[in-house]
């Protein structure tokens, strides 16, 4: 993949400026290392067709012409290279095989539809389902070559506070470092509770957390050195599925919501925490009790509760009061705060990742460098 280009499609009647998507474009191709360019595309099936005969990752935004976003379905081989993206929310939207659909970031959405589109191709991985529904599966990125004693599992849990516009391609970037590094990375996706319900959102990321041992033997992973990471939203996640699940080697929360009742109260996230859990906690006390990490303490778990100093300043409360109850608590905690802001944490160029990393090591994979 050497060779790799980036080629970014906008269908007719786009509702966006051209002229920052194309600033988007290059700043984006720029940070990945790979030629890119903006076009529009009145005749986008030809564009596809030409472009998926090439060594091009494609994302197309069509735009609301009911022509083009038929084309979202058509086969060909641009599909296994093309991201769709809509700027606005859409809804689930059906693709052909091999491609992917995503929507709803807005504009700042089209750098994350250009990073999956390049991470996808330049990085395959293998999409393993723990469920039958669409959303049920995880994707197990290895070490290059790997041929040797079974792997620490590293699972990640993605962000997005519990809403179904973010989806697992937020973790590439980490799933390809750890990868990269010695670790399986099980990059693992969820249903979301805005769409499914929150007890829907819990017993998916038990399932996709508890399907690991299954696929050990086959993949030659090591179903006792198994860490959970979660980013944001996806902390509590992975506070809580080490909580609830048994097992689990080390919990690692990467700017984590580790306090849905004070993020209840103080409106985190513009009211994230009770539209995901499906209400107050004066409504739902048993609900809260099972799924915030500060009210499961003790987890009995070792734990590496990492946060940025320049993120949400509630957060970066949180997590300081949260890993000091937690060390009150009798729970074995590193809490590792340095300079970053919320994405820092999941970012493999940031130092604080390469911390974290190291701090993984020292738990899972002792006398390694990190």
């Amino acid at each position: 993949m050497s060779g790799l280009e980036v080629l970014v499609l906008t269908g007719p009647g786009l509702a966006a400026d051209q002229g920052l998507l194309a600033e988007i474009t290059a700043a984006e191709c720029e940070r990945l290392g790979v030629p890119g360019r903006l076009a529009r595309a009145d005749a986008m099936w030809e564009e596809l067709q030409h472009a998926g005969r090439e060594e091009r990752a494609i994302v197309a935004l069509p735009g609301p012409e009911p022509g083009t976003r038929a084309l979202m379905t058509r086969p060909g081989p641009h599909a296994a290279r093309t991201v769709w993206y809509d700027i606005a929310v859409t809804g689930p939207a059906e693709t052909a095989a091999g491609s992917v659909h995503q929507a709803g970031r807005g504009i700042w959405g089209l750098a994350w539809a250009i990073r999956h589109a390049v991470h996808r191709l330049r990085h395959p991985a293998t999409r393993i389902a723990y469920g039958a529904l669409p959303e049920q599966w995880a994707e197990l990125r290895l070490p290059a070559d790997h041929d040797g004693p079974p792997l620490p599992v590293a699972v990640l849990i993605h962000g997005g506070y519990w809403r179904s516009i973010w989806c697992a391609d937020l973790m590439d970037a980490m799933a390809i470092d750890l990868a990269a590094r010695g670790y399986a990375a099980w990059n693992l996706e969820y249903r979301r509770p805005d769409r499914h319900g929150w007890a829907a959102t819990v017993s998916d990321v038990a399932a996709g957390v508890a399907a690991v041992k299954g696929a050990a033997g086959e993949h030659g992973l090591d179903p006792d050195r198994v860490a959970v990471l979660g980013h944001s939203a996806g902390g509590q996640l992975a506070l809580r599925a080490a909580a609830d699940h048994p097992g689990i080697a080390l919990a690692v929360s990467l700017a984590g919501v580790v306090d849905l009742a004070e993020g209840e109260l103080r409106r985190v996230g513009t009211g994230a925490v009770p539209a995901a859990l499906g209400g107050t906690r004066a409504e739902l006390p048993h609900v809260y009790t099972a799924s915030d990490p500060r009210a499961r303490l003790p987890l009995g778990v070792p734990q590496l509760i990492v946060q940025g100093r320049q993120d949400d300043l509630d957060l970066i409360d949180f997590n300081r009061r949260y890993a000091e109850a937690a060390r009150q608590a009798g729970d074995d905690v590193v809490h590792l705060e340095r300079p970053g802001d919320h994405f820092a944490v999941i970012d493999p160029g940031a130092q604080i990742w390469h911390e974290t990393v190291a701090a993984m090591d020292a738990r899972l994979r002792p006398g390694t460098s990190g």
